[in-house]
């Protein structure tokens, strides 16, 4: 079983920056796609990106095209996220997801293991 734990989150003002990430860890070690996920307060958990095990396919959601990047590091067993350009819409618990699977992610995937979250406070 794949253990994801977050790091990274934090408060910042609208229109900066933070990077997340999400060390894997665990047996099997590889073939797993990575995605990060969000749910604010009152509202149900969104999709935000994910990345393929190869780290050479993403996928964002709308709301965040352009403005956050995830990519892979290290022994491609750690995700991370880049988010530009905040704003207090973003505020929310950050998810880390994988599931076994190595090809090219898309919409509909079903996430089989997930961190226990980050928060994200972002300020007007």
């Amino acid at each position: 079983q794949v253990q994801l734990v977050e790091s990274g989150g934090g408060l910042v003002q609208a229109g900066g920056s933070l990077r997340l990430s999400c060390a894997a860890s665990g047996r099997p070690a590889s073939g797993y796609a990575m995605a990060w996920f969000r749910q604010a307060p009152g509202k149900e958990r969104e999709f935000v990106a994910a990345i393929s095990w190869s780290g050479e396919s993403t996928y964002y959601a709308d709301s965040v095209k352009g403005r956050f990047t995830i990519s892979k590091a290290g022994a491609r067993n750690t995700a991370n996220l880049q988010m530009n350009s905040l704003t207090p819409e973003d505020t929310a618990v950050y998810y880390c997801a994988g599931t076994y699977y190595s090809g090219p992610v898309a919409s509909g995937l079903h996430w089989t293991f997930w961190g226990q979250g980050t928060q994200v406070t972002v300020s007007s």
